[in-house]
């Protein structure tokens, strides 16, 4: 892996640790200001969405599978698969990142269901 897919896979990692979901204010230093996410539910959420704490599900996740694209000097595509052990769902995710002034920040989000198989 290479320096930039190493700190990539960092940040996509710690936007699923259970301390990061549940706090509006972690979330906030890993999301982009223009931020959305189109949810497993089929529901988009933007980053205004998350104004409480206890946003998210504090679940544990496990990410397999996982790929980084350069789409250019300042932005990056990921995918990667998500085993949630609490729910023992799986999961196909994608995300674009962005360089910004103060470093890497996730600018959209994708999760799908995924069969067990």
């Amino acid at each position: 892996m290479s320096k930039l897919e190493k700190e990539i896979y960092a940040l996509e990692q710690s936007h699923l640790q259970p301390d990061v979901r549940v706090s509006q204010q972690k979330l906030k230093g890993v999301l982009d200001e223009e931020f959305y996410e189109f949810g497993s539910s089929g529901r988009i959420w933007r980053r205004s969405d998350y104004k409480e704490d206890h946003s998210l599900t504090p679940d544990l996740m496990d990410i397999t599978d996982f790929i980084m694209h350069e789409l250019g000097p300042e932005a990056v595509l990921t995918t990667y698969h998500i085993y949630n052990r609490t729910t023992g769902k799986k999961s196909l995710r994608s995300s674009v990142w962005k360089k910004r002034p103060e470093g890497w920040k996730l600018f959209f989000h994708q999760g799908t269901g995924a069969n067990s198989e």
